[in-house]
């Protein structure tokens, strides 16, 4: 490494580390003045308050990141042009571009870590800090009356109550559709998932042959393993989330994996409604990783302009180009949800104009 990317780096990194510090206090301090009512009601001792908090901090990470770094950046290259270190270092024959590598590499970094952090860590921190609030409320976190049907191997699921935190069912009815067309139905007492396997107990049985006019055979069980049911309480969980995604602000707060969103599509083939809000929140997420590359292209023609600025000019770049994405993003992407825009244009379109237009005038400053 140079000289030089070890200076600008170490230029960058001290202001970014202070804001990091800085903006997680803030966010974390205004959330618990928003939320302390709901402690107070719920009874949270200080040990399930850091619980709580330190569930939700990778969510709050991968949010203030990408505004984190932009003022970081815009910072760090106001600071170079007000003593004219930029002008110097072009002088010596160096090109603007060669001067962002380093700035580059870090954005690169950080649109890995946000990416693993949004698809690793992100959609069970956010259930489990609720899981901290709802274990505190009283009743369990249950889900009434729900039904899915797994298209991919023919399974309807109609649950009467389900335990969104031990997975347990009460009153389970599933229907299978075997590949010779035999109707199994299943109507038990209870359910759990143990091993890895559904264990129904209570069991009324009934085998329906794919013969017209057979009499359905009935069976009796106390207990009823079936290993071949693969679906888990994480993808039922998983379609309790999506079911409840009906609007773009519900589309918006939901926190999905991809790793979610192409499990339901797999078991849902052509089979559901929601494909215009689960492609156009599978790219939003991909996109959103790369934020942080896209902020070093728009903060390079802002902060790099020759001439005596304030630094505060840079805090104020940054709250403007903020804006401008997060208006731009929220309007794509809810057009991208109501299926007015193709998913993929709807998500990528922000980061792409925010990154043309920066090249266009980082190739004009002078």
């Amino acid at each position: 490494m140079r000289l030089l990317d070890r200076y600008l780096l170490r230029e960058l990194l001290i202001p970014f580390t202070y804001c990091l510090a800085g903006f997680l206090i803030f966010w974390i301090s205004f959330d618990l003045f928003a939320m302390l009512s709901d402690f107070q009601k719920f009874k949270l001792s200080t040990s399930d308050v850091l619980k709580y908090y330190g569930f939700r901090l990778p969510e709050i990470v991968v949010t203030i990141l990408p505004i984190n770094f932009l003022l970081a950046l815009l910072y760090a290259l106001t600071n170079h042009a007000r003593h004219h270190e930029i002008t110097a270092i072009r002088a010596a024959g160096v090109s603007l571009f060669r001067i962002a590598l380093p700035y580059l590499s870090v954005g690169f970094v950080l649109s890995t870590v946000t990416f693993a952090i949004n698809e690793l860590w992100v959609p069970d921190g956010v259930e489990a800090a609720e899981d901290v609030l709802a274990k505190r409320s009283g009743p369990k976190l249950t889900e009434e009356r729900l039904g899915f049907y797994n298209a991919a191997e023919r399974r309807w699921w109609f649950i009467e109550l389900y335990d969104l935190t031990t997975g347990d069912m009460k009153r389970p009815h599933v229907i299978w559709i075997r590949p010779d067309n035999t109707r199994t139905d299943i109507l038990a007492e209870g359910a759990s998932y143990v091993g890895d396997v559904w264990v129904f107990t209570n069991v009324d049985l009934f085998v329906h042959e794919p013969v017209p006019g057979s009499v359905p055979q009935q069976q009796e069980w106390e207990s009823l393993s079936m290993p071949v049911f693969k679906e888990t309480p994480e993808q039922i969980r998983s379609e309790i989330k999506i079911s409840r995604l009906t609007n773009p602000r519900t589309v918006r707060k939901a926190q999905l994996s991809l790793r979610e969103i192409l499990e339901y599509e797999r078991l849902h083939p052509g089979t559901h409604n929601k494909s215009a809000m689960l492609d156009t929140k599978f790219h939003g997420r991909l996109a959103a990783a790369w934020t942080c590359l896209v902020v070093v292209l728009i903060a390079l023609p802002f902060g790099a302009a020759s001439g005596r600025r304030n630094v505060f000019v840079g805090v104020a770049s940054s709250i403007v180009i903020c804006f401008s994405y997060f208006v731009l993003l929220q309007l794509t992407l809810a057009l991208g949800t109501g299926g007015w825009v193709i998913p993929w244009v709807a998500a990528w379109s922000p980061n792409a104009l925010f990154a043309l237009t920066g090249l266009l005038l980082t190739a004009r400053v002078r």
